[in-house]
């Protein structure tokens, strides 16, 4: 259920400034081996005492001005200008010492900055090569950070992850899993989602900034509602979700038009998972279920098994004969599933 929402104080007007300073562009570095990136922490004191005071619009114009570059609305780029947003992502993910954070899209590091001063280690995964570029460069020197200039939606981040834990830097520190924390592009919500949740053996919990309709969408199950999709059946299936607060626009720049949410999914481990004989069809009737939204399960389903033998496993869950997808609970598509499959 969606908790009280409080919203944080918006930032002073933005101003209106173009970008147009435009410099030499420097060839890209090679991205540092894991190895080499986390062999030790000699750094980590300078680490923590960078980038305290917080990233604003001025700063963040001239970190963009330093590379010629202007946001890109294909990428979804709207960078964070309020550091006290930053420093509430990482306490609700109880960032400290030692841990080891994944961050998408990092941008030019503001977030990155809190994080790395918490004293977690960072691995950043970046598609924009010249922003990946510039905080390579902001954060050069520090044994804190690794930049992955890829595609996260492509991206084998499961290896990344699993490398680094398992690396001799992290032995004897009894830490298995890592956490995400991330001001996300917009429009990559659902790959992101689709893509972390269900990795709770190497991952315990996961902390994005995201739209805030679609924050509310993802968190509220409730049933009977035009919004009620097969993605609320996977949010809850792979973690506990939880709508956290709300972010005016006015705290980005480029401002969107649209505002802000902080969502935290505490993921379940394999064992909580709803006891399913296949999750891959389970979704799979799922999504079946509601490529016929109107229509009943016993008609939207008929591919699977005969209209009677769905409506005899309705009776049996204890549901009407008639039941269409919006009606039904993540734990009345369990038993569904589970009596469809004995069929």
């Amino acid at each position: 259920m969606l908790s009280v929402s409080q919203t944080v104080p918006t930032s002073p007007p933005l101003a209106r400034d173009a970008l147009r300073s435009r410099r030499t562009r420097s060839p890209l570095a090679r991205s540092r081996s894991l190895s080499s990136c986390f062999s030790c922490r000699c750094n980590a004191e300078v680490a923590k005492g960078r980038g305290r005071s917080g990233d604003d619009y001025h700063s963040t114009l001239r970190a963009l001005n330093s590379r010629g570059r202007v946001p890109r609305k294909s990428l979804g780029q709207h960078y964070m200008l309020n550091s006290s947003i930053n420093e509430q992502l990482s306490s609700l993910a109880d960032v400290k010492d030692g841990d080891v954070i994944l961050e998408i899209g990092p941008g030019t590091g503001s977030l990155t900055s809190v994080l790395i001063n918490s004293g977690a280690t960072v691995i950043a995964v970046e598609k924009d090569p010249h922003m990946a570029m510039l905080v390579r460069d902001r954060f050069d020197g520090i044994n804190q950070l690794l930049v992955l200039e890829e595609d996260f939606t492509k991206c084998h981040i499961r290896s990344h992850l699993g490398s680094l834990l398992e690396s001799k830097e992290f032995i004897g520190r009894d830490l298995t899993h890592a956490k995400v924390v991330s001001n996300i592009p917009f429009n990559i919500t659902t790959d992101v989602v689709k893509h972390l949740l269900p990795m709770g053996d190497i991952i315990s919990e996961v902390v994005l900034l995201l739209q805030d309709e679609t924050a509310i969408r993802l968190v509220d199950a409730s049933l009977r509602r035009s919004e009620y999709r097969p993605i609320n059946i996977f949010v809850n299936f792979y973690s506990y979700p939880e709508y956290k607060f709300k972010v005016p626009r006015t705290n980005f720049f480029p401002q969107p038009n649209v505002d802000a949410a902080v969502v935290s999914f505490k993921l379940k481990q394999a064992v909580n998972y709803p006891r399913v004989a296949s999750s891959k069809s389970f979704f799979a009737m799922v999504n079946s279920a509601f490529n016929g939204k109107r229509k009943m399960l016993r008609r939207s389903l008929q591919h699977i098994c005969t209209s009677l033998e769905i409506e005899n496993a309705l009776r049996s869950a204890g549901l009407p004969v008639t039941s269409r997808p919006e009606e039904l609970t993540l734990e009345d598509f369990v038993t569904l599933h589970n009596l469809i499959t004995k069929v």
